[in-house]
């Protein structure tokens, strides 16, 4: 199911897309400032989960510091590999220089992309982390899933 969120002058600016409900990871497992990368929604599809330390702008869990991201530049669709514990920021898209602040919901903190990312939608089960949907258009269309030509995941 998609939902569709418009501006005040009725121009789409992002959509939320429910998907599987897939487990991708374990709480207690997770270590302040270290990435985990996990395929969601489907099969290839790059992310990254990652406990701030702080609370953030949709963080879930206890602490409110757990969010999780399409590592896929929305400008470019270079992968972003690289995790900037000082700064909360996924760094550095190899094609544009591009960084994006993960602290504040995946906004660009610099260069020139216009979109955040794409952020995937958590909820904890016990010490599951279950991802269940994505929000914004992951890199190249506003359907969550064009191009993607891959198996979406089933519910864990």
């Amino acid at each position: 199911a998609l939902t569709w969120e418009r501006d005040r002058f009725g121009n789409f600016t992002a959509v939320t897309a429910r998907f599987a409900e897939v487990v991708v990871a374990d709480l207690s497992q997770l270590v302040v400032g270290e990435p985990v990368t996990f395929e969601y929604p489907a099969e290839g599809q790059r992310n990254v989960l990652v406990r701030i330390g702080r609370p953030v702008e949709h963080g879930v869990g206890p602490d409110l510091d757990l969010v999780g991201f399409s590592s896929i530049c929305p400008h470019t669709g270079c992968p972003l590999d690289e995790y900037r514990v000082d700064m909360a920021t996924l760094d550095f898209c190899p094609c544009q220089f591009i960084t994006f602040d993960v602290a504040a919901d995946g906004i660009p903190s610099f260069n020139q992309a216009t979109q955040h990312l794409s952020r995937i939608l958590l909820r904890l089960e016990g010490d599951d982390v279950v991802a269940y949907g994505v929000r914004r258009p992951i890199y190249g269309d506003t359907d969550p899933l064009h191009g993607v030509g891959m198996k979406v995941l089933e519910s864990t």
